[in-house]
Parts: C-alpha cells; sequence; structure tokens
C-alpha cells in the first residue's frame, strides 16, 4: 500500500502548501492565548479535557468503557496524494496510541481547491487514509469536505479504553526513564526535499517513518508501567516534553546525544533547512527550556522540530526501561531508545537539553 499512486497525474502536492504536516499548526503560544479564553469542559464522566493539553478527550460511558476522541488534518507533506492520505491518518490515529486506547471509526475531514488539481488527486488521498486505517483495524465511516485552496487532509477519530487504564500526558515521576519510539527529523528533511535539496533515500527514510503506525508501540507499552505518555508531533520533542513536565510540576532532562536521528536531518539541519514551526516552538520555549553550550547546534535544532506522525514519549519506572526498549525493538520498533530521565523541579527550566 506503500507505493506511490499509478493512476494520478503527477502533481507536488507540496507546492499547495505554504507550511507541511505539522509545521503548518497554529503556534503554541497563539494557541494558548485562545485556548485560555474559553471555559472549561466540564462533566461527571469527562475523564480527560482540555486541561492539560492532553493528545486526545476522554470520556467515561460505563464502568468499563470510555471514548478517546481526537482530530488532527493538516496540509500535505509528501507529493504523493496516496501517501499523503496515508501520513495524516497515521498522525491522526496516533493520539488514540497515545493515551493507550484503540482506535475503532473515524471520518475524514478535506479540503481541497475547487480548480487547478483533479479531482482524482482528492480520490487517491481519501484512498490512502482508508488503507492506513484499516490497516490500523479502523472503520472510516464517512467525513466532510470544504473548497479551499490549500489542500488539507485528515481524521477525527474515536477509539475505547477501560476508564481506569489510559494513559496521560501527565503523571510523570522524578527518577522515571523517558523512552521514545521514532527517531526525530520529519520536519527538516521533508523541508529540505521541498527546497530541492536532500536525498531521495533521505526523504524515502522519512515517509516511512510517518507511515509506521503507533500502535505496535503503545500495545508494547501497556505491558510495562507508563506513568505519562505523549505522542511526539508539531510542538516538537521539547515542547511536548514541556507539557509533559509541566502538568507533572517535574524537570525532564533530555540528553542530546542519545536522541535518535533521522538519515540525514543532522546535516541538513546544519545547512539550515528548518521549518516555520521550529521558530515558533524556539519563541514558545525561550524560557521554559535550557540547552547546555556543548550540545551541538544541529541536535538542538533536531529537538525543537515539528515532527508529523512521530513516536510515543513515555515516562516509566528506570527499574523496567531497559527491557520496555528492548521489548519495544523485539516487537519491530526500531528506534525505541532512553533519551532522558525525570527529576524534581522548584525553580529553574522546566526541560533540560544537555
Amino acid at each position: 500500500m506503500d507505493a506511490e499512486s499509478p493512476t494520478t497525474p503527477r502533481i507536488r502536492l507540496t507546492e499547495f502548501a505554504r507550511a507541511a504536516g505539522c509545521a503548518a499548526k497554529l503556534g503554541p503560544a497563539d494557541l494558548s492565548s485562545v485556548l485560555a479564553t474559553l471555559p472549561p469542559a466540564q462533566h461527571p464522566d469527562l475523564l480527560v479535557g482540555t486541561d492539560t493539553a492532553d493528545d486526545a478527550g476522554v470520556f467515561r460511558l460505563t464502568p468499563d468503557l470510555a471514548l478517546v476522541q481526537t482530530v488532527d488534518f493538516f496540509t500535505p507533506i509528501v507529493d504523493d496524494p496516496f501517501r499523503f492520505g496515508a501520513v495524516a491518518a497515521a498522525n491522526a490515529l496516533s493520539d488514540v496510541y497515545a493515551m493507550g486506547g484503540e482506535p475503532r471509526t473515524a471520518l475524514n475531514v478535506a479540503c481541497f481547491p475547487q480548480r487547478g488539481v483533479p479531482m482524482a488527486v482528492l480520490g487517491e488521498i481519501l484512498r490512502g487514509g482508508i488503507a492506513k486505517a484499516t490497516e490500523a483495524g479502523v472503520v472510516v465511516v464517512g467525513g466532510h469536505t470544504v473548497i479551499d485552496e490549500e489542500i488539507k487532509f485528515g481524521m477525527a477519530v474515536t477509539g475505547l479504553v477501560h476508564p481506569e487504564r489510559f494513559w496521560r500526558n501527565v503523571g510523570a515521576r522524578p527518577g522515571d526513564a523517558l523512552v521514545l519510539t521514532k527517531a526525530l527529523g520529519t520536519g527538516i528533511v521533508t523541508t529540505a526535499r521541498k527546497h530541492g535539496m536532500g536525498t531521495e533515500v533521505e526523504e524515502a527514510a522519512a515517509i516511512e517513518s510517518m507511515l509506521a503506525l503507533n500502535a505496535t508501540a503503545s500495545r508494547t507499552l501497556r505491558e510495562f508501567a507508563v506513568h505519562a505518555c505523549t505522542d511526539v508531533t508539531g510542538f516538537s520533542l521539547l515542547g511536548h516534553g514541556f507539557e509533559m513536565a509541566h502538568g507533572s510540576s517535574v524537570r525532564i532532562e533530555l540528553t542530546a546525544a542519545q536522541l535518535p536521528s533521522l538519515p540525514g536531518a543532522r546535516a541538513l539541519a546544519s545547512a539550515g533547512q528548518l521549518t516555520g514551526g521550529c521558530r515558533r516552538n524556539r519563541e514558545w520555549l525561550a524560557d521554559r527550556v535550557e540547552v547546555a553550550a556543548e550540545v551541538p547546534a544541529d541536535l538542538v535544532e533536531l529537538a525543537y522540530d515539528p515532527q508529523t506522525s512521530g513516536g510515543l514519549l513515555a515516562a516509566m519506572p528506570a527499574a523496567t526501561a531497559d527491557a520496555a526498549v528492548a521489548a519495544l525493538r523485539a516487537a519491530g520498533v526500531a528506534c525505541a531508545t532512553i533519551v532522558g530521565t525525570v527529576r524534581e523541579r522548584r525553580s529553574g527550566p522546566w526541560i533540560v537539553l544537555g
């Protein structure tokens, strides 16, 4: 299913996007300022709402069953429409996996121009999304489209979880180890390819990573005690790490040398192939992150890079982290790595990259 679309006209979808993938998201500082003006959702069965910027909402239906609900859509990050649809679907499904849930149904969300792009392209985008959803055991039950000069696609996803067994992005404890399940650098590599830099091999590795579901990682981690979990997307490893640290009232210390990177990502970062989302992440985190002077600049950029369909970041007891990484790699999650630790925080930055 990962082959390029054989029957649609050759059109570079990324030319229809001012910003690609999760780098197109509204900046976290702007988003926070808007959300702060809204009344909080309240209901006795609402187990997870918007108060801690979690990956999805959780609503209890019965003592043994809760819904996990999320929506995610974005502009093209790859040129092939089928692959774009599949990447967008994998990214949307990831929020449910990050909560420890199992996705069950999805609704398409699509924006498409009325002129200039054949409707067959939209068909391939939708076909790619359905194929990836089918791989996940998810039924696409419908959707909605609007006319827009900028192409966008994603899904609203509903999943299931036990009301007492879901994960949140808060709850990390001092002494925990931090496990990351995918390599970083999707924003850097795809931006470089849009600018005619990097190689096809590097682009193929980034696409393969974005296409990979977080299903195996989530199911494997459920065999271990996980205190907090999130998926790393547009706000970067540092941004999503900050949300975990702030919500858990702890400090997170990341080891730059341990960060897994996609082929070519570090060299392309050194060459200046950075996204606008990277700049917004830096501005948002300016007084929240401390970077040690000895950390190479390319690794700093990697940590700020907006990810599309990135991996899971899990905080878990240090005593079981090595076993969890071994289990993840044995299950096929080859990039699983311990990337940091959780410490007590009394003052100072929430995140340290050293």
